[in-house]
């Protein structure tokens, strides 16, 4: 498999890099943002080399020069479908948001724990493969659209609510990306551990019970629209749907 890194802080890209083929990955880092014009210097056309390089996956930082991560992902998306992990500073969930809706396949936090960040990038190129083989459910909107449709299900998440039957509920962001999530791995059984961590990347200690008061709030409020028994409980392995 083929990584491409966007990182334009030099220690995190050869850390990045030196992880990856560590890990076996075949590893392209970008290094060179900026290009000579007759007007001066401009950022070059990341797009571009994104397509050109044709890798597996991109880890993509936020914050780059001229253009954020955010936008350039939203233009990969109408040529591409490579899925694109966030790597960044920025811990803000709005921007966690911004980036899911901009078509980005996962977002991690900067300082990562290489072993997680690894597990991320597993997990997505094999979402990736599955998806190439074809499921049978496709988002709307094209490549990076924002609203999911499952088994008649359809959560909007530009619009924060699933929505069934004529029926709609308005969700919480948690609500939200437990659905999400389970919506991207469905079929599979979710671990809860993977829904901590995806909930609450980085903190240092969270009440398991946390999770389970969510996931307990959000079957209620599918279950006042008519969405019945949708999110199974694997007792002592996690969720699906």
């Amino acid at each position: 498999m083929h990584i491409l890194i966007i990182e334009d802080e030099a220690a995190i890209r050869q850390e990045l890099k030196q992880l990856l083929e560590n890990a076996l990955y075949r590893v392209t880092a970008l290094n060179g943002f900026w290009e000579e014009t007759g007007a001066g210097s401009k950022q070059h056309d990341i797009v571009s080399e994104i397509i050109r390089v044709a890798p597996d996956l991109v880890l993509l930082d936020v914050n780059l020069p001229e253009e954020s991560g955010f936008e350039i992902c939203k233009k990969l998306r109408t040529i591409s479908d490579v899925p694109v992990i966030f790597v960044t500073g920025r811990t803000d969930s709005m921007d966690e948001l911004n980036g899911m809706l901009g078509g980005g396949d996962d977002y991690i936090t900067k300082p990562f724990n290489p072993p997680i960040l690894l597990a991320h990038i597993a997990a997505v190129l094999k979402r990736a493969h599955k998806d190439k083989e074809g499921n049978g459910e496709k988002d709307k909107e094209g490549v990076g659209g924002t609203q999911i449709s499952y088994k008649d299900i359809e959560l909007d998440m530009a619009g924060g609510f699933v929505r069934y039957q004529g029926k709609r509920a308005d969700l919480s962001k948690n609500e939200l990306k437990i659905l999400y999530y389970l919506f991207r791995h469905r079929g599979e059984i979710v671990p809860r551990v993977d829904l901590v961590e995806y909930l609450w990347d980085n903190q240092v200690f969270i009440d398991d019970n946390a999770l389970s008061v969510n996931v307990t709030r959000l079957r209620g409020k599918l279950a006042d629209i008519g969405i019945l028994d949708f999110i199974e409980t694997k007792r002592g392995m996690g969720y699906r749907i």
